[in-house]
């Protein structure tokens, strides 16, 4: 399978007919959308746009969205844009419809079978599968080393799933110590399954532990029979992802709207 056919498979499975990510969310497709919906503390947005859309549409669209969103009280809501996207210039509309755009990362494929599903951690750690709230504690705190960023919703996501096999959350502990993570999403009925959240601690990285996660990941995914792996990649985990044998596809990038405090 080639780079397009990959992509073209990807838009299709994981996006137009996308899977809700936990208990009491719902994805519905509205029109040329299709979106997930939640609680607040649930991710909320649109992952999916009809390919032939035009610029009426475009603009009708995100009016519906906006609409939507901010009618059930949700402070904010993220439009997911990727570069191969119509209209060409919808990232242009979504600026001028209020949403802002974060830093873009680049979506990579590879298929499981080529990838190693066996790679050391440095000494001294060790890595624990999260399944009861402690766990989830020590999860969010790696995450919050990793990222510098609030843990809280992560916390209310992971611990709504511990029991559901279509997710697994992994940290590693250094002396008992959490410095690293890493989360994967399981998507039955198609043929990816998605990596998210990988993230070390500043002074354990360049030590092998998030290709060591990614490899432990791959086992569980080649286990439960899936055929890639699916990544959205920072630039610092790029280069990483390359080596591994993992191809980019297409980039990313998150729109969020966000109402007035």
């Amino acid at each position: 399978m080639d780079s397009d056919e990959m992509l073209a498979l990807f838009d299709h499975e994981m996006r137009e007919h996308a899977r809700p990510e936990g208990p009491g969310v719902r994805v519905e497709r509205n029109f040329d959308v299709v979106r997930q919906v939640g609680s607040a503390d649930d991710w909320n947005g649109v992952v999916w746009t009809a390919p032939d859309l035009g610029p009426a549409r475009a603009e009708a669209a995100i009016a519906a969205q906006v609409e939507h969103y901010t009618s059930l009280g949700h402070a904010e809501f993220e439009w997911k844009l990727y570069s191969h996207d119509r209209p060409a210039d919808l990232g242009r509309r979504l600026l001028a419809a209020g949403f802002a755009a974060e830093e873009p990362e680049t979506l990579f494929v590879a298929p499981v079978a080529g990838l190693p599903t066996t790679a050391g951690l440095p000494a001294g750690t060790e890595a624990h599968t999260v399944s009861d709230a402690a766990g989830v504690e020590l999860m969010v705190r790696a995450h919050e080393l990793a990222f510098g960023t609030d843990g809280s919703r992560l916390r209310h996501q992971t611990l709504a799933r511990l029991t559901d096999d279509t997710f697994l959350a992994v940290v590693v502990l250094a002396d008992g110590e959490p410095v690293s993570s890493a989360r994967m999403e399981l998507h039955p009925g198609t043929d990816f399954a998605g990596l998210w959240g990988g993230g070390t601690a500043p002074g354990w990285r360049g030590r092998g532990i998030y290709r060591a996660l990614i490899a432990h990941r791959a086992r569980v995914a080649a286990e439960r029979g899936y055929r890639f792996l699916q990544v959205d990649a920072t630039d610092q985990s790029a280069p990483i992802l390359r080596r591994l044998g993992f191809t980019a596809l297409s980039t990313t990038t998150p729109y969020v709207y966000r109402t007035a405090p």
